[in-house]
């Protein structure tokens, strides 16, 4: 794992706490610079177990441990960073959290991307990959999705499915710059006709 120093030379981070506690430094920084005041000074936020930084941090190194169980990690987490740590709050009440800070984590990581100098390089890799919204005999009954998402077919797993797709764009190494979640009917050769990446 990599550290960015204040001399922006990089150094090797061996330990999963060591980069924890590096990554949160930094979360925690741009999150004191670009959050609204409203979402930093809401309502009952001196009372919560966890701080909105926290739990961005674990979000994200979560994420780029490309752990798929969020319950796993969130076990792990309780279990063997309790120096970090010390109380942690209910599963439920992290994912709430966790989703009403969708935007301030969308900008932290194009904050992230724009200080580790991705997004000054000229290749990009653009995928998509399909998000079922409920399995597809039930497709008609559902009442959720009907404006946004449609009937899709994925060639990989060669079955129709109703939900969205997901579109990201990377790096050559692999770190992910942008997303955007679209209706299945959207092509990724067309994404102008609906939206544009920023």
């Amino acid at each position: 794992m990599l550290e960015l120093t204040k001399k922006y030379s990089i150094k090797k981070i061996a330990d999963l706490k060591d980069f924890i506690t590096v990554t949160y430094v930094l979360i925690d920084n741009i999150y004191k610079e670009i959050t609204p005041t409203h979402i930093k000074k809401r309502r009952n936020i001196n009372e919560s177990i966890l701080s909105d930084s926290q739990i961005i941090t674990l979000s994200i190194v979560g994420e780029l441990l490309t752990i798929d169980s969020e319950k796993a990690w969130l076990g792990f987490c309780k279990k063997n960073l309790k120096d970090l740590f010390p109380r942690f709050s209910h599963r439920t009440r992290f994912n709430r959290t966790r989703r009403a800070l969708h935007s301030v984590i969308d900008a932290i990581r194009k904050e992230l991307t724009s200080m580790l100098g991705f997004r000054d390089k000229s290749f990009r890799i653009v995928d998509s990959i399909p998000i079922p919204v409920c399995k597809f005999g039930r497709a008609r009954f559902h009442k959720s999705f009907k404006v946004d998402s449609a009937y899709g077919y994925c060639a990989s797993k060669k079955e129709t499915y109703y939900g969205f797709k997901l579109h990201a764009i990377t790096t050559i190494e692999g770190f992910i710059t942008n997303f955007i979640l679209t209706p299945v009917s959207i092509c990724p050769r067309n994404y102008n006709q609906k939206r544009e990446f920023n």
